[in-house]
This record gives structure tokens, C-alpha cells and sequence, in this order.
């Protein structure tokens, strides 16, 4: 997820039976250059673990300088091959990397290589599945650790159907874990994927906005995973923009419309916090937390 899946989200979302967690999509030239960019996208604690971040890079050394900086603390990296949105396209980062499995490949081995941690990669399918096949053998001749694949090409919308037969073929052709992703919004959505295709794991990024607890069988978000989130928003701090966001994505399914008018156009945290309050009686409980660590400042 781009910019969602921060420290406070994370720490949420693991209460509610989710096993690995991914940072959200950081530029690694950007990272890897920029103190701003490292203060800004990378935080965690000693406690966070299993974590990986995921880069969005285009060039094997740029890449492992940014793996670098943050290896000491986290388990491992992915490589987004997947985002399909215009910009990382013209950038040449995302779904781009799609039709340039020599340079993925590349960049996994050097990651490896610099980090000697796990890297994976995070892809699309092809039309031709042929090419898949082809993508991901020649990850894994460099020894890319899993890959999670989402079942659509880079040219179809998120409204459109996942292939699961895609997603089952690339399970089925690859000699390393395969996750699977897309359209995952219920746990029985997570079931039936994992059942159909064979995967080893199911992955949600807009389900999990939608509803944190969705892997602890909820359909909506129950009140007390809000009142979770605002407890440890509160602790770890967040931006008021991501708070609001956040919650306004759990309350999709929850708040009717007149209400969701009013809270989506509030703009301060204590607003926020008063609207919790008065509405579903949840309160700012914050709790003592680890210090955070903040990526190194000091660039390559």
C-alpha cells in the first residue's frame, strides 16, 4: 500500500491475526538520498517483527543502498513489481518491471548480496502466462525467497475479476512460496483463494483498510479495533491526515451517509477524537509504547 501502511496501522492489524506485515511502497533512490524521505516513510520498534519493506526501485544499486540503511532492523525486502498506477509507470518502477525480468532479477540478487536478508518480489500476471512463467524463473535462479502475486494484469482495474486460475498457475510453476492477492475483502474471500489456488498465503491491502480485523472473521469493522487503532495512534503518533484517513475507511461500512459527510470533512485530530467520543463513546486511551526508531540519517 502506498503511504497507508505505517507503524500504527501495522501494530493494529497484527492484533487481528495478520502474520507479516509490509511497509508501505518507499522510492528507494528518493530513500536513499533524502533524510527527509527516511525520517518521514520508516519507523519501527525492536518489538516489530516479522517486517518487510517494500521498495519500488528501478536500479540494482540504488536498491541496495536503500536495503542497507534499514536492514539492521527488519527481516526482509520486496521488490513492487506491481503498481500499476501512471506515475510509477512513467517513472519506470511498479507493473513497468513487469517486461524487464533481467533487471529484477538483477536487483534481487544485489539486494541478497548487500543485506543477506530475504527478498521477495510482489508482481501482476501476464496476458500470456508463458510470461510469467519465464519472470518468475528468473527470480528465483537468483534466489528470491517468495512472491506474492496479484491475479491481474497491469492494464485491468481493481473492478474487474481476479484470475485465480493465473495466481494457481504461478503457484503451480514455482519452486518457492507464492502468496496470493487481490479482491480479498472477507475472510472467506482469504479461504476461498487459498483453497482454489494452492497458494501458501493470502495477502489484503484495500480489504484491510476497509476492515483491520477482516482475517479475524469480521465483516465490518467492530468497534473495538477503531477504538484500538485510536489507542495506538495516540501512543505511536500519526499525522492527522492518516488518522482521518484511516478511520475513514473503517467506518466505510459502519457510519451512514449523513454522518460520514460530517466526519469526513473534519480536519484536526481533536475534532476527530470529539466525533469518537460523542458518537461511539471511544475514548484516547494511550499506552506506554517502545521509542520508535527512525531509519539512519546518514545517507551513502
Amino acid at each position: 500500500m502506498v503511504r497507508y501502511s505505517k507503524l500504527p496501522f501495522r501494530e493494529l492489524v497484527r492484533r487481528y491475526n495478520v502474520d507479516l506485515v509490509y511497509t508501505p511502497m518507499i522510492l528507494a533512490d528518493v530513500f536513499r538520498r533524502s533524510e527527509h524521505s527516511r525520517v518521514c516513510e520508516f519507523t519501527t520498534h525492536p518489538r516489530e517483527s516479522p517486517l518487510i519493506v517494500q521498495f519500488a526501485a528501478n536500479d540494482g544499486v540504488h536498491l541496495a543502498d536503500a536495503a542497507e540503511l534499514v536492514s539492521p532492523w527488519v527481516d526482509g525486502f520486496d521488490i513492487n513489481c506491481g503498481c500499476p498506477q501512471k506515475w510509477a509507470y512513467s517513472e519506470r518502477i511498479g507493473s513497468y518491471l513487469m517486461e524487464q525480468p533481467e533487471l529484477v532479477r538483477d536487483m534481487v540478487r544485489m539486494c541478497k548480496a548487500r543485506t543477506g536478508k530475504p527478498c521477495s518480489i510482489k508482481i501482476r500476471v501476464h496476458k500470456d502466462l508463458r510470461q510469467t512463467h519465464e519472470f518468475i524463473k528468473r527470480a528465483e535462479s537468483v534466489g528470491v525467497d517468495w512472491i506474492a502475486i496479484h491475479g491481474r494484469t497491469r492494464q485491468q482495474k481493481s473492478t474487474e475479476p481476479v484470475d485465480l486460475d493465473a495466481i494457481k498457475f504461478g503457484k503451480e510453476v514455482a519452486s518457492v512460496p507464492v502468496i496470493g492477492n487481490g479482491n480479498i475483502f472477507t475472510q472467506q474471500d482469504a479461504t476461498h483463494m487459498f483453497n482454489y489456488t494452492g497458494v501458501d498465503g493470502v495477502m489484503a491491502s484495500r480489504g484491510l483498510l476497509r476492515n483491520p480485523a477482516l482475517f479475524s472473521g469480521y465483516d465490518h469493522t467492530p468497534l473495538e479495533c477503531i477504538q484500538d487503532y485510536t489507542d495506538i495512534a495516540m501512543s505511536l503518533g500519526t499525522n492527522t491526515y492518516l488518522f482521518h484517513h484511516h478511520l475513514m475507511f473503517m467506518f466505510e461500512n459502519v457510519m451512514h451517509n449523513t454522518e460520514r459527510k460530517t466526519f469526513n470533512v473534519l480536519s484536526t485530530t481533536s475534532a476527530i477524537l470529539n466525533h469518537l467520543r460523542n458518537f461511539y463513546g471511544i475514548r484516547s486511551r494511550p499506552q506506554p509504547t517502545t521509542p520508535a526508531i527512525l531509519a539512519p540519517v546518514d545517507a551513502l
